[in-house]
């Protein structure tokens, strides 16, 4: 009797409830001995099933394979209309032959004969759809690695297998419906479909330097293939997953590793040119070519004044921020701002050096206020936890060990020892936000006090010398003596009429040249008028602080005969106003 004959399924379900009848009653004489001969005779059964669904897909697949060579048609051209061509359509024919078979043996699936036949069928079935298809995957995404770029390649051969992972899909479950909802059931069949892809992808993988491309990498992976196609498609390319998933680790290790070596190289070690520190020529020159193109031109890009660090750190974090995990992200962004801020502040100094202290500090003040502002979208912490193993406290003890005071073998103080060569584990946290904060405040702080002493130096001066000569006259003990030794204010060489005069002289001539170019400078390396009214606001306070201890001092230590010969203090309301029409 063949399995394809009518009658040998009624007798297999037969032979089944005599096994479930005897099994169930073994209070029966020889019952045992008739379960063996039904478990023989089933097993035999099942054999015979195994062969004729074996000798069917066979078959199937050599009328395929000879179909092909008739044809003349080559894997590529099966390749391209894979969906439609002959491997698809005599399987599904194979379907129907073996169809009453099969579900009759998924049916009886709780019986673990049934079981590991059903799993057995799987298996063959795959083996055959493997030794068809294989070559034909293989073929179409090796021709996409030789015509393709990387992200084109992960784009085509993702969607390519994709497609051929549908199809397999849909077949199976021609074959098997009941089972075609367990992913693992094809899993013989898809991975190593899968593994074609990874294996062409990971080469060029671990070569890729370029963080655009590593970066669409993700985007394509994460978004396009794994958010969009799989999540839409559903269990026909669930068995895709741990293949996209770990192509997709891949990437982020490659562009974790390539970011890493990026901020060391291009921001960390940056060496700048003679063009990078011209300062404050290349902001003039950025003016000037605004002012001569048409405003309907004027779309030039706002980093072309940054100082390189500056624009490869916002661009290279504006880039990872959505492609990596938030920890590893985290990471890379402190590292990246701290050693961002440490190149601007060198380049600060050389600036200072060709240039002026001034540019330097307002070099510096603009570019760290670009970086506190575009790193300020970014929903992170930058601060980082550092441990590192201490052994400092290692050197004393082998010092007592060498002078004899303590013994490596004193096995009674084995605990202490023990304690003692344990090192410690120290940790540091490091916040480059702060870091950022505080450097700014302390170069704007600079900036305030430079212009102040640049505009009302010489008030400063003469008020030092005032109080100074105060204290020294307070601080006799003998009354007497002070007033025999102290005498008027204006006696003083350094506060005679004619030195005030002088002094005021040139607080009036900084303030009418040297502090309009200062605003200057301001408005060249800060556009942003916000910014420059806070920045001129402390200089502001301070220039008026200075006048009105001077404009004091001269009403309480000269007579009005003696303020007539000194140039004329405007008032505090004229000097605010003139302060104010700067801005």
């Amino acid at each position: 009797m063949s399995v394809g004959s009518t009658n040998f399924l009624p007798l297999l379900k037969r032979l089944d409830e005599c096994i479930s009848y005897v099994e169930s009653n073994p209070q029966y004489a020889e019952c045992s001995i008739y379960l063996v001969k039904f478990r023989q005779l089933q097993s035999r059964a099942l054999g015979m099933i195994r062969s004729h669904v074996l000798s069917v897909l066979r078959s199937t697949s050599s009328q395929v394979q000879a179909a092909i060579r008739s044809s003349g048609g080559s894997k590529t051209s099966f390749a391209e209309g894979i969906e439609s061509s002959i491997i698809y359509v005599r399987f599904k024919a194979a379907a129907n032959e073996l169809k009453p078979i099969l579900e009759e043996i998924e049916s009886r699936t709780p019986r673990k004969e049934y079981i590991q036949l059903l799993e057995e069928c799987h298996k063959l079935y795959c083996e055959q759809r493997l030794s068809l298809i294989r070559g034909i995957v293989q073929q179409r995404i090796s021709e996409f690695s030789r015509k393709e770029a990387l992200s084109s390649l992960t784009r085509s051969g993702c969607a390519y297998l994709m497609q051929v992972c549908q199809l397999e899909h849909q077949l199976f479950n021609h074959f098997f419906p009941s089972s075609s909802e367990d992913i693992s059931s094809l899993t013989p069949l898809v991975d190593p479909l899968c593994t074609f892809l990874y294996d062409t992808l990971r080469p060029k993988l671990i070569h890729e330097t370029n963080l655009d491309v590593l970066c669409e990498l993700v985007d394509i992976l994460k978004v396009e293939v794994l958010g969009e196609q799989l999540s839409r498609r559903g269990e026909s390319l669930a068995g895709l997953r741990p293949t996209l998933d770990r192509i997709l680790a891949d990437v982020h290790e490659r562009l974790t590793f390539r970011a890493r070596t990026y901020i060391r190289d291009e921001i960390a070690n940056y060496l700048p040119s003679d063009e990078d520190l011209d300062y404050p020529k290349k902001l003039e020159q950025s003016v000037s070519a605004e002012l001569d193109s048409p405003s309907t031109e004027q779309n030039q890009d706002v980093s072309g004044t940054w100082y390189p660090p500056l624009e490869k750190t916002v661009s290279c974090l504006s880039k990872l921020y959505c492609s990596l995990e938030s920890a590893v992200f985290t990471g890379l962004a402190q590292e990246a701002v701290e050693f961002c801020s440490l190149s601007i502040q060198k380049a600060s100094k050389l600036i200072g050096k060709r240039s002026s202290s001034m540019d330097a500090q307002l070099f510096l003040i603009k570019h760290l206020l670009i970086l506190r502002e575009q790193i300020a979208p970014f929903d992170i912490e930058f601060s980082v936890t550092h441990k590192e193993l201490d052994f400092s406290h290692l050197l004393e003890h082998l010092r007592r060990i060498l002078r004899g005071q303590a013994s490596i073998f004193d096995w009674s103080r084995s605990t202490s020892l023990a304690r003692t060569l344990s090192p410690r584990v120290l940790e540091s946290q490091i916040d480059a936000k702060k870091e950022l904060e505080k450097s700014l405040k302390t170069t704007c702080e600079e900036f305030i006090m430079s212009v102040t002493k640049l505009v009302v130096e010489p008030l400063l001066s003469f008020v030092t010398k005032v109080t100074a000569v105060k204290v020294a006259l307070s601080g006799s003990q003998n009354k007497k003596l002070e007033s025999g030794i102290a005498k008027p204010l204006k006696e003083h060489a350094f506060a005679s009429p004619e030195k005030i005069a002088e002094l005021l002289q040139k607080v009036n001539t900084a303030m009418d040249e040297d502090l309009p170019r200062v605003l200057v400078k301001m408005r060249l390396y800060l556009q942003n008028s916000s910014t420059r009214a806070i920045l001129f606001k402390p200089i502001k306070t301070n220039i008026l602080e200075a006048h009105v201890q001077v404009l004091s001092l001269l009403k309480k230590e000269y007579t009005p005969e003696d303020r007539q010969d000194l140039v004329k203090m405007v008032s505090m309301q004229d000097l605010e106003a003139k302060l104010d029409k700067l801005l």
